[in-house]
């Protein structure tokens, strides 16, 4: 991270206890790896699945509605699902009007969470490059605030806040696995440990976005499909997270599809614990073998969201 960089320890602190009557302090998991048939050894689940509207987003929601300003038009935000769930949240706790845009491939889950919080909501295109475009479009003729997902200060700042919670609750940890999308997440983690803990990225095989830019040396197109395709799959990360990750992430492993969803039935099977295919990626890397802890490693996994119908209980 250059000395120049807006996303300090510092400022996540300060943000963290601005953010902190609004957000839930998630609880740890404690299990083992043998738990899952793997080779003995500690591990530690962090369940912002249990964060409110369903992922760790609202840390950052709230964190750009309480630290700018909204005009009279409100906020607008762009959004494979959960960060336009948790903008809707934030703004109807806070009173402020909201519109959120999702692509076609939005799943139903997300978008009644959406809705639910009486939102404007606006679906169209198939990826979330072409919500970015319409919301950008609505912020130019309305005068909204634009809240973007991941590449915002005051998003990484909120989701830092993740990070934070989980070195105070278990500060033994040696590695953490986290998800990547557009890299909000894990830039604000890893700027909160800054090297203090092993960060490792996980990113599916059809959306290797950090993999693709830490390779180029900048952020750079990548291909945006698979099963989390509304969670982990922006057209490239952002540019305030990549010298963080550049600096902080010791690598990025990539999962298949196949095992996101082995991934996802492992944890409501062993666990009882759901997970969409986004939240469940980072397990997937243990679960399929993609990282293999070293003896005695103790391993944290962020299970960053629920938003999804994978558990049927009209039954």
């Amino acid at each position: 991270m250059t000395p120049s960089s807006p996303i300090t320890r510092e400022r996540i602190a300060a943000t963290e206890s601005v953010i902190r009557p609004h957000i839930r302090r998630t609880p740890l998991l404690k299990a083992d790896l043998a738990d899952f048939g793997l080779a003995p050894g500690a591990l530690t689940f962090k369940l912002e699945t249990l964060q409110h509207s369903g992922s760790f987003k609202a840390r950052g929601a709230f964190a750009n509605l309480l630290l700018r300003k909204a005009p009279e038009a409100g906020v607008a935000a762009a959004s494979g699902g959960n960060h336009g769930a948790a903008v809707a949240y934030a703004a109807h706790r806070l009173g402020v009007p909201a519109t959120i845009f999702v692509s076609e491939i939005t799943s139903p889950a997300k978008i009644e969470r959406i809705r639910s919080y009486g939102a404007r909501l606006v679906v169209g295109g198939n990826r979330y490059a072409d919500a970015l475009a319409a919301s950008e479009k609505h912020v130019a003729q309305s005068g909204a605030m634009p809240v973007h997902a991941y590449d915002q200060a005051e998003t990484l700042l909120g989701q830092g806040s993740v990070g934070l919670e989980l070195e105070q609750d278990a500060p033994e940890t040696d590695t953490l696995l986290v998800a990547v999308g557009g890299g909000g997440l894990i830039g604000g983690i890893a700027a909160w440990y800054a090297g203090r803990t092993r960060i490792i990225a996980v990113e599916p095989e059809q959306a290797p976005t950090l993999h693709a830019a830490l390779a180029a040396g900048e952020p750079v197109d990548a291909p945006a499909g698979g099963i989390a395709g509304d969670s982990l799959a922006p057209r490239r990360v952002g540019s305030l997270m990549f010298p963080i990750a550049q600096a902080h992430v010791e690598k990025v492993v990539l999962v298949s599809d196949d095992a996101i969803r082995q991934a996802q039935l492992a944890l409501w099977s062993t666990l009882r614990v759901v997970v969409e295919p986004g939240g469940a990626a980072a397990f997937a890397a243990l679960l399929s073998g993609q990282y293999r802890p070293a003896p005695g490693e103790r391993v944290a996994v962020l299970l960053c969201g629920a938003n999804t119908t994978a558990v049927d209980f009209g039954r």
